[in-house]
């Protein structure tokens, strides 16, 4: 039996200002986005609003990939779909977009398969 390429874990984090906002509107709107995050490894997501500044929002994905995926985010990046979901999103926040990902530290090893039972 072929073993299959081992996976990363890894947490998104898009930060982004949207004075007005109604929170439950774009966290639906976060929801219908859940398809395409699925595409692409995607896992739980949520939607966090800032508790003093109510127009801060982040929108946390974790997600689990191949490792070589992980290793070339330029040409993920440079995917025609993220391209556009990127620019949707450009374009219904106007201000800044900040996008960070996270590996976790205290879990399993980097490029360690995960079991499931």
């Amino acid at each position: 039996m072929a073993s299959e390429e081992p996976k990363v874990r890894r947490t998104l984090h898009v930060k982004f200002t949207l004075p007005g906002a109604d929170a439950q509107q774009l966290h639906t709107m976060m929801q219908a986005a859940a398809p395409f995050y699925q595409a692409f490894g995607g896992g739980p997501m949520k939607l966090l609003q800032h508790a003093d500044n109510p127009a801060r929002f982040i929108q946390v994905i974790e997600y689990e990939t191949q490792a070589s995926l992980e290793q070339s985010r330029q040409q993920i990046a440079s995917d025609t779909n993220v391209q556009a979901y990127v620019q949707a999103i450009r374009t219904f926040v106007p201000g800044a977009v900040e996008v960070d990902i996270y590996r976790d530290v205290g879990g399993e090893a980097e490029g360690q398969e995960r079991k499931t039972s």
